[in-house]
């Protein structure tokens, strides 16, 4: 899926990959909104196992929470901004994934957790002439309804001529972001964006109103020799369950290709519930946050048997690193495609006085093995650039059935 219409997409990585859904920034924000379970449950952390680590990292990241609070407070006290003052505190701090959110950009980023988003329902990508062209339509949104189809070139957003811009700021047209790009907002639901597109030889502008739509995050479809191939597009609720369904349904030994690539990132409960569709029981992770090292662990009774092959890349990205590295590590399945992303670090949200929230780093999660992919990623067992899912399938096939 190139250039999908949603919130799941990066906005720039200068604010911290704003909205995207990472896992470290959905670690704590879970479990606050109760999505990530505590105590003695199956998915718990490792509670009174957890031991003191990397104190010099805690004691910054606490550090960088009160400078932001202070700033912010300071701030509302002289009539400010207090999210402009902590967003110039997080700057400062050096803290890559840092971030500050308004009260608005907030409500999105719950709600693209929830899978939903704000937009028209298509998708777009650079065809091989250079030019924009509609590559997915999502069913029953107002794209469809306009008659859009796959296939038709998107020549201009609101009387603005797209060729030669990025696909990303297409999508950020698309989805309302540049009516306020200082700011990161998003166009509300019911607004209108015209479109000048043209099919063949005819050319028209239709004009749609924007709705609330929900996110297609897993697509199932089958491959050749009874395979499946399941593509899950981020970790939304409920998207674990959903994969863990597409294996229980796939036929008796099929081999199951699960593709990764440009996933960004969700909530890290489902990615555990999607992990735990390979796994029966175990480690998924290790995680610390303060100095605490903690562990996720797999629901009992996944499929052990039949051949995986994770299909990944550079957009490859934080809860999706966190599954295709349990795999791996695990032996549970041959990874392929180019070395992930690299986003393995813990953000904790601090509510501002004005509604706003800023995130700082506040520590880092490992594989099963140990290893720290932030700023490193995984390297696949078979690197490929070209024809990565050619190459993906013929692995899978190779590995024959997994009875």
């Amino acid at each position: 899926m190139s250039g999908p219409e949603s919130p799941l997409m990066p906005r720039g990585f200068r604010r911290g990959a704003a909205l995207t859904l990472l896992f470290a920034s959905v670690l704590v924000t879970a479990s606050a909104r109760g999505l990530l379970p505590d105590g003695d449950g199956e998915l718990s952390s490792a509670g009174s196992a957890a031991t003191a680590v990397d104190n010099g990292g805690s004691d910054r990241a606490e550090a960088d929470r009160d400078a932001v609070a202070r700033a912010a407070a300071e701030a509302m006290a002289d009539g400010k901004s207090a999210a402009a003052a902590a967003e110039e505190v997080v700057s400062r701090s050096g803290d890559r994934w840092g971030a500050v959110y308004d009260k608005r950009e907030y409500e999105e980023f719950a709600q693209a957790l929830d899978g939903s988003y704000t937009g028209v329902g298509l998708w777009a990508k650079r065809a091989a002439d250079g030019r924009v062209e509609v590559s997915r339509v999502q069913r029953g949104g107002p794209a469809e309804r306009a008659g859009i189809r796959v296939g038709d070139r998107i020549r201009a957003i609101d009387g603005k001529p797209i060729d030669g811009r990025p696909v990303s700021q297409v999508v950020a047209l698309l989805r309302g972001d540049g009516k306020g790009a200082e700011r990161g907002a998003t166009a509300k639901v019911g607004s209108t964006v015209a479109l000048g597109l043209q099919r063949g030889a005819h050319t028209w502008t239709e004009t749609l109103r924007r709705a609330r739509l929900a996110t297609e995050a897993v697509t199932v479809h089958r491959l050749a020799d009874h395979a499946v191939m399941i593509k899950v597009a981020a970790f939304t609720k409920g998207s674990g369950e959903r994969v863990r369904e597409a294996v229980r349904r796939a036929p008796a030994g099929a081999g199951v290709l699960l593709d990764l690539r440009g996933n960004s990132g969700g909530l890290v409960t489902e990615a555990v519930t999607a992990a735990s569709a390979f796994l029966d029981g175990g480690l998924v992770a290790t995680y610390d946050v303060h100095g605490e090292q903690k562990a996720l662990y797999a629901g009992p009774g996944g499929d052990t048997e039949r051949p995986v092959v994770a299909l990944v890349d550079g957009g490859t990205m934080s809860a999706a690193e966190l599954v295709t590295g349990a795999l791996q590590d695990r032996g549970r399945a041959v990874t392929v495609g180019s070395r992930t992303f690299g986003k393995a670090s813990v953000q904790m949200p601090e509510p501002l006085p004005d509604g706003s929230v800023a995130e700082l780093t506040v520590g880092h999660y490992r594989t099963p093995a140990g290893h720290d992919l932030d700023g490193k990623g995984i390297t696949p067992d078979l690197a490929v650039s070209e024809r990565a899912e050619e190459r993906a399938r013929t692995v899978l096939s190779g590995l024959g059935t997994g009875s």
